[in-house]
């Protein structure tokens, strides 16, 4: 009852009356405030530890699923491809497959998800290595894929395909033990409420008060979900989005206030800097050491987030690259969200899903040198050699993850694990039954092993990327190996 009371308390307090004219902070309602634990204010927000099942997932799968699933056709941009930005490819296609009369919401009942299946799409993901599910709730063309109370005739229920997709999905993801999550924009290219506020130099709330915020509580309360991927706040401050006072209520009082995890799209200035963990931008693989928390979410398609007929084959990642796009982010502290775009008809093309199963399959081999593990004191060696690592109560693994076989020399040296190294310390490959050959060479002890044969590991499934798990002593490890775990 206490939570039903406080979100009430929690809307009133969005939509007090304020000065058109002024940018003062709104005011607070002593109820709600005094049983806050995080204020309002980013340097209290930004002391909420991260719930450590995200930092341990290391995989999740998103999702872009909508009205511009039905086109098919050069991005989820698609709406304001043709009509604001007017790109001539976009228009060109219009004119060809389309009569003049033709609007976008004319595409919704094209999105018919006949085929849909939410067990088959969970048993991908599950399949794929993923710990967790990300779907897009509402994209920027405002279309909900549940049927919102505040997205009248433009959501999956009362157009399209009459489902409920995301409680759909949910259920079933949750069925495989998975995390779920939702990906939310905050703005609609189209939304006449956000386009007033927008001539007003966003001094206005009336989209956030009477859309944005009253739905996104409403997601939350109705599905749960374990992660909240904001997106569309570029455009505006974190005060129009009213973002703080969002994310206090979200981490004092939702039902998943004490698991949700959020990223840094809360509004102008906000990525890089404020949230659970960080994306700062599309597909972002710094490559070196991350102190905060990021997400790497990138595609398959890499030309789209969206489904599109016209991809070319050249356009999907290989499963290999798939694989150094997770060991690249994962060593250097962040998670990879790898995103798939169905199909109209509520399918995952097979293209997607071998990449998926076949990034599975590498992780049911080599899962223990990726999930749970934290960033080593070196990160790299080159672009081919990768380390993570993990501590027990006496000892630690560092997982040295080798994306290139050595053909010349069937042998692979790692310069810098080698001093860390004593007697009691062995090597072993992650898959492979028998003992590895190693030795150490030069003044430095570098390490030196040799590889089985090429064919041995490709029978035994071992291929894409091998990882050797090197056991070591804590007595002999440096001071300087801590200091990535406190970060």
């Amino acid at each position: 009852m206490w939570l039903k009371i406080l979100h009430v308390l929690f809307l009133l307090f969005l939509m007090i009356n304020e000065d058109s004219g002024s940018s003062h902070e709104p005011k607070v309602i002593s109820a709600y405030k005094d049983l806050q634990k995080y204020e309002a204010k980013w340097e209290s927000l930004d002391k909420r530890p991260l719930p450590r099942w995200y930092d341990d997932a290391k995989v999740g799968i998103f999702i872009h699923f909508g009205v511009y699933s039905s086109i098919s056709f050069g991005s989820e941009w698609f709406w304001t491809n043709w009509k604001n930005e007017k790109v001539p490819s976009y228009i060109e296609f219009m004119n060809r497959t389309q009569k003049p009369s033709f609007t976008y919401q004319n595409f919704a009942a094209d999105f018919t998800c006949e085929l849909f299946n939410a067990t088959e799409w969970a048993e991908i993901f599950s399949d794929s290595g993923a710990q967790y599910v990300v779907l897009t709730s509402k994209h920027h063309e405002g279309y909900t894929l549940y049927p919102s109370s505040y997205s009248f005739s433009w959501n999956s229920v009362d157009v399209g395909p009459n489902r409920d997709i995301i409680k759909e999905l949910s259920q079933a993801v949750r069925d495989k033990k998975l995390k779920f999550g939702l990906y939310y924009s905050l703005f609609e290219w189209f939304n006449r409420m956000y386009q007033s506020d927008k001539q007003d130099g966003f001094l206005k709330h009336k989209y956030v008060d009477n859309k944005v915020w009253p739905e996104l509580i409403e997601i939350i309360e109705r599905f749960e979900p374990e992660v909240i991927w904001s997106d569309g706040d570029w455009e505006a401050p974190d005060e129009y989005w009213k973002a703080k006072e969002f994310l206090a209520w979200l981490y004092n009082s939702s039902p998943v206030r004490e698991t949700v995890v959020t990223n840094d799209r809360w509004g102008l200035g906000t990525n890089c800097k404020h949230g659970d963990f960080f994306t700062c931008s599309d597909r972002f693989n710094p490559g070196v050491l991350q102190k905060h928390k990021f997400e790497n979410a990138m595609t398959i398609d890499k030309k789209s987030w969206g489904h599109r007929n016209d991809a070319k084959l050249d356009d999907f990642l290989t499963s290999a690259e798939l694989i150094r796009e997770l060991v690249t982010t994962v060593a250097v502290n962040g998670n990879l969200l790898v995103n798939v775009g169905p199909t109209k008809y509520g399918t995952i093309e097979a293209i997607f899903a071998e990449r998926l199963r076949d990034m599975g399959r590498w992780l049911r081999m080599n899962g223990k040198a990726i999930y749970g593990t934290r960033p080593w004191e070196y990160q790299n060696e080159g672009k081919d050699i990768w380390y993570t690592m993990k501590v027990g109560s006496n000892r630690m693994s560092v997982f040295a993850i080798a994306l290139e076989y050595p053909f010349d020399t069937n042998k692979i040296v790692f310069n810098k694990i080698g001093s860390y190294m004593d007697s009691s310390s062995h090597v072993t490959l992650l898959g492979y039954p028998d003992k590895i050959s190693h030795k150490f060479i030069g003044s430095d002890k570098s390490l030196e092993i040799t590889f089985p044969e090429k064919r041995l590991t490709d029978k035994l499934g071992l291929s894409l990327a091998w990882s050797f798990e090197i056991d070591i002593s804590l007595n002999s490890s440096s001071s300087s190996i801590f200091s990535i775990l406190e970060m």
